[in-house]
């Protein structure tokens, strides 16, 4: 599924207008009526005859939106006030032609008294059924201010008393910076989000997932083929099923792929062992924790299907250089980096893998402090190199803040791609996966549970899994998809809290067997 920018939509908008010569108030009909129909369903059960339903429309196309989602809950039986927080002599054409169609068929329109006391508008919020937010749309890239930061505040107040069964907003929940999901001050905090015709850039970024909740996306009578260009796609489980198929029946476990996990250190074995434990439930046929001396101890008898191999004590760089070497023969894929260490020795692994490794390596913990700073590090590897940051992790890659990341998760995960001539998973709500090469997926099918120690272990180890089958850039998106379908489950039996890392990797075959039983 498409993920645009701003500018894309605008250019979708203007090819549909003036190519496909659909006229813009047809686009916004569409909408509209797209809309109207998911709040009736998801919000007022199917029926929104009878119900109180309050919409607070801008003077832009936005607030046009906002009336034809008034009007036809109103034909549907509802009832239905619509407050404009605008100058309507100002109105876009569009916006005043769906406004008076609205008064055309009867409809209450109130306006609301900017800068004055919003106590009616108070009264209406708290008395509806449903709001509906049509103030401002994706073009907005300043902060909301006062008076209407103030009719914001009321409406956000409102979704906390009264019979409210929610509140939706229309495209973009007002205030949110539509590519970057940054909060522009005073924001909508929405129920759900409809949005028009795609996804937006932000409902996938910053805080764009929690202010937007559920966003469902309304057809507007455009086909999709005519996005010339989109900043991102959304994966789905259709994508997934067509790059992993079911096993050849004399399938073995070294053609399934063996795994060297190279993690683990004195008090910090835990991470190796559930990196391995990720990559055997993905599918890896074979696993070896690959660690010092010390954790070799700690490990080993831990989980009989894992091996372990311990790496040199001498620290002579060519020998430790060979010891690595051999013991990577045969592997066709790398983890480095869990509970692993940032010291001298650790370095010294960390390049000579990088250097000498032929097979798929995933960058994951440590491999961020080891290498702060310095992303062209991993461009020796030659594009086989998977990096899985948090954003603190990404951060301390590129020279930055985590916030600084946060910014614009799409940005950040693009520049490292670039400048490390590598995969970058970048981690959160909405998984961000970016290639070098410029193409950009995001995935959507986390749970608030996978927010447990260990989680970011599992998944480096899946990650590793999966890429001795797949290209890097495939396997990390599909292993970003299935290790959230895998939190998603638990959260669905379990709740949101309580999930531990070695259950993700324990869900895994089930979500695969499900995934591939549907295809």
């Amino acid at each position: 599924m498409p993920v645009l920018s701003r500018t894309q939509m605008r250019a979708f908008d203007a090819h549909a207008i003036q190519t496909s010569r659909v006229p813009s108030i047809v686009l916004m009909e569409n909408a509209g009526r797209g809309a109207a129909d998911v709040i009736e369903r998801e919000l007022l059960g199917g029926r929104a005859a009878g119900r109180r339903i309050v919409v607070v429309c801008g003077a832009g196309n936005n607030g046009g939106d906002g009336f034809v989602v008034a009007r036809h809950l109103l034909a549907r039986g509802a009832q239905v006030e619509a407050w404009l927080a605008g100058d309507l002599s100002k109105a876009t054409p569009d916006c005043r032609a769906n406004h008076d169609a609205f008064a055309g068929i009867g409809g209450k329109i109130a306006s609301v008294p900017l800068g004055q006391s919003l106590h009616d508008l108070g009264d209406a919020l708290a008395g509806a059924d449903v709001v509906v937010d049509a103030l401002f749309g994706t073009g907005l890239d300043r902060p909301i201010v006062e008076p209407l930061a103030s009719v914001v505040r009321q409406m956000n107040e409102a979704r906390l008393v009264g019979r409210h069964a929610g509140l939706a907003a229309l495209d973009v929940p007002s205030g949110l910076h539509a590519d970057t999901g940054v909060s522009l001050g005073t924001c909508i905090e929405a129920d759900l989000t409809v949005s028009f015709a795609h996804l937006k850039l932000g409902h996938v970024t910053g805080h764009g997932a929690a202010m937007s909740g559920p966003v469902h996306v309304v057809d507007i009578g455009v086909p999709p083929a005519l996005v010339a260009e989109r900043s991102a796609e959304l994966v789905e489980a259709s994508d997934v099923r067509a790059v992993i198929h079911d096993r050849p029946i004399d399938t073995h476990k070294y053609r399934a792929g063996h795994v060297a996990i190279v993690a683990g250190s004195a008090g910090k074995v835990g991470a190796a062992l559930l990196s391995a434990r990720g990559a055997l439930r993905g599918g890896a046929g074979a696993a070896t924790i690959v660690t010092w001396p010390d954790a070799a101890t700690t490990l080993e008898a831990r989980i009989p299907e894992v091996m372990v191999a311990r790496l040199t004590t001498e620290t002579d760089r060519e020998a430790l250089e060979s010891s690595i070497d051999d013991l990577l023969a045969h592997k066709r894929a790398v983890v480095i980096g869990p509970g692993f260490g940032t010291g001298d020795a650790a370095r010294a692994v960390s390049q000579r893998i990088l250097t000498s490794f032929g097979g798929a390596i995933v960058a994951d913990a440590d491999s961020f402090s080891m290498h702060a700073g310095s992303p062209e590090d991993f461009t020796v590897a030659g594009g086989r190199v998977v990096l899985t940051p948090h954003s603190g992790e990404l951060g301390r890659l590129l020279g930055r803040t985590a916030a600084e990341v946060e910014a614009d998760r799409f940005a950040s995960a693009s520049e490292a791609a670039k400048r490390a001539g590598a995969v970058v998973l970048l981690k959160g709500a909405y998984t961000v996966v970016a290639s070098p090469d410029g193409r950009v997926v995001v995935t959507g099918s986390g749970s608030p549970a996978l927010a447990t120690a260990g989680s970011g272990d599992v998944l480096s180890g899946l990650v590793g899994a999966l890429a001795c089958s797949l290209p890097p850039f495939e396997a990390a998106w599909c292993g970003a998809f299935l290790h959230g379908v895998s939190g998603r489950a638990w959260q669905k039996e379990h709740g949101d809290r309580g999930l531990l890392a070695g259950e993700i990797a324990d869900g895994l075959p089930a979500v695969l067997a499900a995934l591939l039983a549907d295809a």
